[in-house]
C-alpha cells in the first residue's frame, strides 16, 4: 500500500521534490545530453547569480513557507481532483480524473511559477521584470505578481499571438504590464522568447526574467519544473485518498512542457521503480505527453518531441523542428501555447531514456475533444488541454473499467472562444 504524505507535513526547506532514483539536472545543468548554458557572455554572470540565488533559497524555510502561502491564500490551491462522471460513462472503459488547473487564479497552471520567481526576484532586489508569452496566460500570470509586488512589468507577444488572444493582452494591460508586440520571424513564441532573451542581454543588472516554461539556460529547467511540481504532488496525495492507489495513466499536454513536467516529476520515481524490477506490487504507471500534431505530421505541426531532433535554440539543448541546413522550422498549432518549435530539456532526456510516452494530436482532433469535454462536464478547457483530452479519449475507450487515468486541465478555455466559433459550429 503506498502512503500518502500531506504536502505541508512534507515541505522540505532542503528541496521541494523529493525523488531519490531520479535526480536530474546534474551539476552543469544537463538532463543527459540536455540543457546547459548556451548564452551570451553578457549574461553569464546573470545565470550564476541566479543559480546561487535559487541554490540558497531551496535551502530556506521561510522562503518556501512564503511560496506555498501564496499558493494557498493567493492562488487558491489546492486545485481539486475531479471524477469526470458523464465523460467516463460515455466512454465506457477507464475511470476519468481533471486536475483542476483551470480553476487557479489567472486560469492556469502559470500562476505557480510566477509565484516562485517573483519571489526570486525580490529576494535578489530586482525591480524590472520582463517575460515572454504565448498564448498570453504566463504573461498575464508575470502581470499578475508584478502587481501585487509592485515591480515593473514588461510582456513580449508575437503580433499573431496578440490578435488571437486578445482578452489577455487586455488583462495585462489592466494589471500594469507593458505589452511588447513582435512582428519578426514568426510572430509567435519563439520569437517572443528571443526578444525577451535581448532585452535581458541589454538590461542585465536591473532586470529579472521570469521564463514561463521549462526551457531557456539552466537554472531555469530545473527551477520552473520545482515549482510547478506541486501539480504532480497534489495529485498524488488526492488520487491515493480518492482511490487507494496511484493511476494507470497521466496525460499532459506539452508545448514547453511545463505544466506536464509539474505533473510528471513527482511520478517519475514510481516509474522508474517498475522498470527496475522493483514494483512492490503496483500495476505499471504510464506518463503520456501529448504535443500539437496541428494540421498533421506531414504538414505544418509543433510535434517537437515526435519529428524534431537536438539541437540548441533560447540558451539549451533540446529537440527542435529544424531543417536539413539547422535552421528552426516554424511551427503551427491552433493553440497559442504548443506553438514552440522546441520542448524543454528534462521532455528531451525523458524521450530518450523511454520514462514517457510522447504523442500528438491535431487541431481537429483537439477541438472535437474540447467540445466533447464542454459538453458531458461542463468544463470548457483550454485549446492547449483539449490535446489532452483528445488522447486520454482514445486511452479510456482502450482500457478496462477498473483502469485510471488522470488529465492535467492546463487552463480555462476563455482565452481560446474567438479562435473555437471560428472553427467549431455551435
Amino acid at each position: 500500500m503506498i502512503e500518502s504524505t500531506s504536502l505541508l507535513s512534507s515541505l522540505n526547506p532542503i528541496s521541494p521534490v523529493k525523488t531519490r532514483a531520479y535526480a536530474m539536472p546534474d551539476a552543469s545543468g544537463h538532463f543527459g545530453i540536455y540543457g546547459g548554458k548556451f548564452v551570451p557572455e553578457t549574461l553569464i554572470k546573470n545565470a550564476a547569480d541566479l543559480e546561487a540565488e535559487y541554490t540558497a533559497a531551496k535551502q530556506d524555510r521561510v522562503f518556501w513557507s512564503d511560496f506555498y502561502d501564496l499558493l494557498k491564500n493567493y492562488v487558491g490551491r489546492p486545485t481539486p481532483l475531479t471524477f469526470a462522471k458523464r465523460l467516463t460513462t460515455e466512454l465506457g472503459g477507464a475511470k476519468i480524473y481533471l486536475k483542476r488547473e483551470d480553476l487557479n487564479h489567472t486560469g492556469a497552471h502559470k500562476i505557480n511559477n510566477a509565484i516562485g520567481q517573483v519571489l526570486l526576484a525580490n529576494r535578489m532586489g530586482k525591480r524590472r521584470i520582463i517575460a515572454e508569452t504565448g498564448a498570453g496566460q504566463h504573461g498575464v500570470a508575470t502581470a499578475t505578481v508584478c502587481a501585487l509586488f509592485g515591480l515593473q512589468c514588461i510582456v513580449y507577444m508575437g503580433e499573431e499571438d496578440m490578435a488571437r488572444q486578445a482578452p489577455n493582452v487586455a488583462r495585462m494591460k489592466l494589471l500594469g504590464a507593458e505589452v511588447r508586440p513582435v512582428g519578426n520571424g514568426s510572430r509567435t513564441l519563439k520569437d517572443a522568447t528571443s526578444e525577451a532573451i535581448r532585452d535581458w542581454v541589454t538590461n542585465p543588472d536591473d532586470t529579472f526574467y521570469i521564463i514561463g516554461s521549462v526551457v531557456g539556460m539552466h537554472p531555469y529547467p530545473m527551477m520552473v519544473r520545482d515549482f510547478q511540481s506541486v501539480i504532480g504532488r497534489e495529485t498524488r496525495e488526492q488520487f491515493l485518498e480518492a482511490e487507494g492507489r496511484l493511476p494507470d495513466v497521466i496525460i499532459a499536454c506539452v508545448g514547453g512542457g511545463s505544466n506536464a513536467i509539474g505533473m510528471f516529476h513527482p511520478f517519475l520515481e514510481d516509474v522508474l521503480e517498475h522498470t527496475s524490477g522493483e514494483t512492490r506490487g503496483e500495476k505499471k504507471l504510464r506518463l503520456i505527453g501529448v504535443e500539437a500534431a496541428g494540421e498533421g505530421l506531414d504538414k505544418r505541426h509543433a510535434a517537437t518531441l515526435t519529428k524534431g531532433r537536438p539541437g540548441v535554440l533560447h540558451g539549451a539543448m533540446m529537440y527542435l523542428l529544424q531543417d536539413a541546413d539547422g535552421q528552426i522550422d516554424l511551427a503551427h498549432s491552433i493553440s497559442a501555447g504548443l506553438d514552440y518549435p522546441g520542448v524543454g530539456p528534462e521532455h528531451s532526456h525523458l524521450k530518450d531514456l523511454g520514462l514517457v510516452e510522447y504523442t500528438s494530436a491535431t487541431d481537429s482532433e483537439a477541438l472535437h475533444a474540447l467540445k466533447h469535454l464542454a459538453r458531458t462536464e461542463g468544463i470548457i478547457c483550454a485549446l492547449e488541454t483539449a490535446h489532452a483530452v483528445h488522447i486520454a479519449i482514445q486511452e479510456a475507450m482502450r482500457l478496462q473499467g477498473s483502469q485510471t487515468i488522470v488529465i492535467n486541465v492546463s487552463g480555462r478555455g476563455d482565452k481560446d472562444l474567438a479562435t473555437i466559433m471560428e472553427h467549431i459550429d455551435l
